[in-house]
């Protein structure tokens, strides 16, 4: 099938502005790391670490905020219908705002509950307690950007996301810089930094969304928020997407903890490994952003030509990125361990499970790329499904299995994880487009 330029065109479109945002999120870590790291006591850096790695749980754990409103708000836009697209950013709005809020009436108890877990210090548990407490007010911006950003990227204006989170990540650093460095607030100037930088995002993300909603016209009614049908729709996509983001949590925490059991060299060494793999992921979810919002728009419009277009470019693109990705890591892989860390040892160790990572990106790119797919399809039960498949058929029969070999049985049984669920989506994809069920009215969610 030859494939039309506007397809190319609109796919990086979507892309760049996606690798870029995203790849901006995890070196926002870095900054913070750096400033609290130049802090005459280690305390300040463990309490921070702590928190923001609970932050980074319960707010990935809520991520479905985005996805399942990007799907909607694409097939609207594919449609035509505007008032749709008003409903599902309403809906979802006021949805996040609920969560930030019981998250913050809730704050105590769950730090109470999470905090031994870290079997933290008494001075580092305090500085946590510090952080943990000041940022939670910053949960209802956070988890309403998540809501706007997926519905830019439904309404096809990827430079939105990209606007929200490049303002929330430099006023975060200027701030830290200023409330830590300057003015000698430590934790809680961490903490206070970052509630202000996610508010004002949330300040930028509303800008944004109301140029266009201005652009496209219409207005909200109040039966917009109150349709049961529309929020039955979007309680039960949510659910989906929430069950799966669960799994792949405990998965992510399965595979830290017993990287922990085998000693602190092999912590810190699987530690700088992940952190390559959360910027690899990042990368390849740009293609996956192109994926929902035009795979939307096409089973909207009910357009197979554009459909099967749009799976071809993604899917290409997806696949000479991760090839990219596996030559960058396999030339430099080493050099970007040493960036990372200074401690030789932990350099040395990281390196010899560096191959697993180098293979990382041509085995987990279906996932990824698959994922956008299915979420512009609406079809988050699919992933839920394959998800959860993966991890209790999968990963942990094969860490079982292999756990007598140490670290390397770790990584077998992780990078198996990561291909099962790349594999369990072709395969629902393929008998999907084998019965035409793409394109299907779904009365379950209706």
């Amino acid at each position: 099938m030859e494939i039309s330029l506007p397809v190319w065109h609109r796919v990086w479109h979507f892309a760049w502005p996606a690798i870029v945002s995203n790849i901006s999120v995890p070196l926002l870590g870095l900054v913070d790391s750096a400033v609290l790291g130049h802090l005459p006591s280690p305390e300040y850096l463990g309490g921070v670490a702590i928190a923001a790695t609970l932050f980074s749980m319960v707010f990935w754990a809520f991520g479905f905020l985005r996805m399942g409103t990007t799907g909607l708000v694409a097939q609207a836009k594919g449609r035509g219908d505007r008032d749709a697209c008003r409903k599902w950013l309403l809906q979802s709005v006021a949805f996040a705002a609920a969560i930030g809020v019981l998250l913050i009436l809730f704050s105590s108890p769950i730090f109470s509950v999470v905090l031994p877990f870290f079997d933290a210090s008494a001075v580092v548990a305090r500085q946590a307690d510090i952080y943990f407490s000041t940022r939670i007010f910053s949960a209802p911006a956070v988890l309403i950007n998540y809501a706007l950003i997926g519905w830019l990227i439904g309404m096809q204006k990827p430079k939105g996301p990209l606007f929200i989170l490049v303002l929330g990540n430099v006023v975060n650093i200027v701030l830290d810089l200023w409330f830590v460095l300057g003015l000698g607030w430590a934790t809680q100037g961490a903490a206070l930094a970052t509630v202000i930088a996610d508010y004002l995002a949330l300040a930028g993300g509303l800008y944004i969304v109301n140029r266009t909603l201005q652009e496209t016209g219409g207005e909200f009614s109040w039966a917009m928020l109150m349709d049961a049908v529309g929020l039955r729709r979007l309680v039960l996509l949510n659910r989906h997407l929430f069950v799966r983001t669960l799994c792949l949590l405990f998965v992510q925490s399965f595979f830290t903890a017993q990287g922990a059991r085998l000693g602190d060299d092999i912590l810190a060494a699987n530690a700088l490994l992940l952190n390559l793999m959360v910027l690899i992921s990042n990368g390849l979810d740009g293609f996956a952003h192109a994926a929902e919002a035009l795979t939307g728009e096409a089973i909207g419009r009910k357009d197979r030509k554009l459909f099967a277009q749009v799976i071809r470019v993604t899917g290409w693109c997806s696949l000479i990125c991760g090839g990219l990705f596996c030559l960058i890591l396999g030339v430099g892989g080493h050099a970007l361990l040493g960036l990372l860390t200074d401690i030789p040892e932990v350099v040395d160790q990281a390196s010899v499970y560096l191959p697993w990572l180098v293979v990382m990106p041509l085995i987990a790119v279906w996932c990824f790329w698959l994922d956008g797919v299915f979420i512009g399809a609406v079809r988050t039960d699919m992933m839920q499904h394959t998800m959860l498949a993966a991890t209790v058929l999968v990963f942990l029969p094969l860490w079982f299995v292999f756990k007598g070999l140490g670290n390397q049985g770790l990584w077998l049984a992780y990078t198996l994880f990561m291909g099962a669920r790349g594999v369990g989506l072709i395969w629902v994809f393929r008998r999907f487009s084998a019965r035409d069920r793409w394109f299907a009215d779904r009365q379950e969610l209706v």
